[in-house]
């Protein structure tokens, strides 16, 4: 979820903070784009209705009862224009017209005025789809702070904050949202660091029209808790996953949810081991948490893949380190036969060459992201972070074998090149000390199948190849035999250059540079379809400085993609509803990067300068997006 990161040896971590919105590309030539493009565009869906004139934010309580019910947070949410990143979605397997989405939601955060709501920082979205992903009523998951509906009281969670969302279906009309949490609403300046699962279940039960799957808020429970510390310090749970056996077998129902543990504030900085939990009681209550990575260190990223036997397999990146005897960068999963009762030693199953973008900040050390003022990078360049990470699935209709289908994003063998700055997107160990931060890269697509039962793997194949752009963010799902995967793609990035980051031209400025691609495919033969699909209408700019009082950008961690047989849905960020502007701290753009947003200050006599006044002008307007996937 969060904003801001510390970046240690290149591990990513992270902690919410407040800041403001990214700019528009001029209609025309987003126009131009998406003609030059796409001639039949597919249906882009806006699941964050946070503006006036898009129906607003619905309480939960309303969606279910029909009662009229909306609070300051609400009300908010509903015109405020504001941030959200980081998009999960899931299709009800009993009915693929009910889809829901998620995100990290800051619609709450900023009065019209500027001032803060005081209601929390962030929160997770819940938009709703019963049309098939053609349009979206916006709610949020209840318990947030401010929440005085009914439905309120059924959350045990203990947080002011929440985001990355993550979302599973069982085959029962439950919908399972899990999610990560920071601020203490006590002490606003200590990070909980807690994980909780919410449960949303068909008011009408199992037996109830399909219809109203997943659309009533049951409980959320906290099912680890970090330690009251401020900035990260002590432990930290981040980087959330979650699945559910659908499989009608013995561990049918079973919820299954795990993530990353830090611990912060040791000798060697930040430490991240994978954890996880079972629920065999439709949410209601979780195991006792589960350190899986007993030999590996330094691991991020876990996903959950449930094979049609009910065996449950985590997968994760594994950094290099010399604790766990890695020289370079590698995926590595844990095996469960019983339930997710207990599970394997870590596997190592092949090593790569990561994609991790970073540069030297102005004020020393390492940085994984990099805008204006404290934000700034030896370099000049503006980039929002974000690193290579795993993403992995299984067929649960296939009973035959223990087949994972996993996707990353590393860089290309062979495409490195001298970057010429401080900027760099590959940290190895097997580098020497003098190319550090100074190595520019490709990065790709890969796609393997891993049977877990035995450990052996198809070569990894690149999706889809292109002698230009960089692609990031992947996911894959896999069902009765179709493949889907989704990923960012910026073929259409007019300054790409490998030595240079995503949407970065040679004078330092941004430019439009994203679309959100996908393909399908069949298990049966393991081939993708070609060309690939672009599903965003418009390429977006996501190096706008939106985050860190409109000084650095920021887009999330990843996207998202649900299917149910041949049908999928996908989603992901999108800034094209930004308001470009320029910022009075800095000259009105002095620094020329093409990335300043609408943004409402005045000079005090002093030399200072106020707060932006006007959030909800559009200079925040980042927004979900989904279509329907090949």
């Amino acid at each position: 979820m969060k904003t801001l990161r510390w970046f240690n040896r290149n591990r990513f971590f992270s902690v919410v903070r407040i800041a403001s919105a990214g700019t528009l590309i001029a209609a025309a030539v987003v126009s131009g784009i998406a003609l030059a493009f796409t001639p039949n565009p597919p249906n882009n869906a806006r699941l964050t209705n946070d503006a006036p004139g898009l129906g607003g934010y619905v309480s939960d309580y309303t969606l279910v009862t029909g009662i009229p019910y909306t609070d300051d947070v609400l009300t908010a949410c509903s015109q405020s224009r504001g941030r959200q990143n980081e998009p999960a979605v899931a299709v009800d397997p009993r009915n693929k017209d009910v889809i829901v989405g998620s995100s990290n939601d800051y619609c709450p955060v900023f009065q019209s005025n500027g001032l803060l709501l005081g209601l929390g920082d962030v929160w997770l979205g819940y938009y709703r789809s019963e049309d098939g992903g053609v349009s979206f009523t916006s709610s949020l998951v209840p318990g947030y702070q401010g929440d005085q509906s009914l439905y309120a009281a059924r959350a045990h969670v203990r947080t002011a904050d929440s985001g990355d969302p993550v979302l599973a279906w069982d085959n029962h009309g439950r919908l399972f949202a899990g999610s990560e949490s920071s601020t203490n609403p006590e002490k606003p300046t200590q990070t909980f660091g807690d994980v909780w699962v919410a449960t949303f279940e068909n008011p009408n039960g199992a037996g109830g029209a399909t219809l109203n799957d997943g659309k009533e808020f049951k409980i959320s429970v906290d099912v680890a808790e970090g330690s009251a510390a401020p900035n990260l310090l002590g432990k930290f749970h981040d980087k959330t996953a979650i699945e559910v056996d659908r499989t009608d077998g013995t561990c049918d129902g079973n919820v299954y949810f795990a993530w990353a543990r830090f611990t912060g504030g040791g000798s060697n900085g930040f430490n991240s081991s994978i954890y996880f939990v079972r629920s065999t009681d439709h949410g209601r209550t979780f195991s006792s948490p589960m350190k899986l990575s007993q030999t590996v260190h330094d691991i991020q990223f876990p996903d959950i893949a449930v094979t049609g036997n009910g065996h449950v397999y985590v997968t994760y990146r594994e950094f290099a380190d010399v604790r766990s005897n890695t020289a370079t960068d590698a995926i590595a999963y844990n095996a469960s036969t019983d339930c997710g009762a207990s599970f394997s030693q870590p596997h190592q199953v092949l090593t790569f060459e990561p994609y991790d973008p970073t540069d030297i900040s102005v004020g020393g050390g390492v940085a994984g992201d990099c805008g204006d003022f404290d934000s700034a990078c030896v370099s000049g360049y503006t980039f929002m972070r974000g690193g290579t990470q795993i993403r992995s699935t299984a067929d649960q209709s296939d009973t035959v074998h223990d087949y994972l289908y996993v996707v990353y994003d590393p860089s290309i063998p062979g495409t490195e090149v001298p970057s010429g700055t401080t900027y760099g997107s590959i940290v190895s160990a097997d580098l020497p000390e003098k190319y550090h931060q100074k190595v520019g890269s490709q990065s790709g697509i890969y796609f393997f199948r891993l049977d877990g039962a035995t450990g052996a793997h198809t070569a990894p194949v690149l999706i889809d190849a292109q002698a230009k752009g960089l692609q990031r963010f992947p996911d894959v799902s896999v069902d009765q035999g179709s493949m889907h995967a989704i990923w960012w793609d910026s073929r259409f990035d007019t300054c790409y250059d490998p030595a240079r980051p995503l949407g970065n031209c040679s004078d330092k400025k941004t430019v439009a540079s994203l679309d959100a691609f996908s393909a399908s495919g069949s298990t049966a033969t393991l081939t993708w379809s070609l060309p690939s699909t672009r599903l965003s209408t418009f390429t977006s700019n996501p190096n706008w400085e939106q985050f860190g009082g409109r000084t650095v950008p920021f887009g999330g961690d990843y996207l998202y993609i649900s299917s149910v047989g041949t049908f999928s849905y996908g989603v992901w960020t999108d800034w094209r509803n930004v308001v470009a502007g320029g910022d009075l701290r800095e000259g009105g753009d002095s620094d020329a990067d093409s990335a300043d947003v609408h943004q409402c200050r005045t000079q005090n006599p002093d030399g200072s300068f106020t707060r932006d006044t006007c959030p909800w002008e559009g200079g925040l307007d980042q927004n979900i997006y989904g279509s329907t996937t090949p």
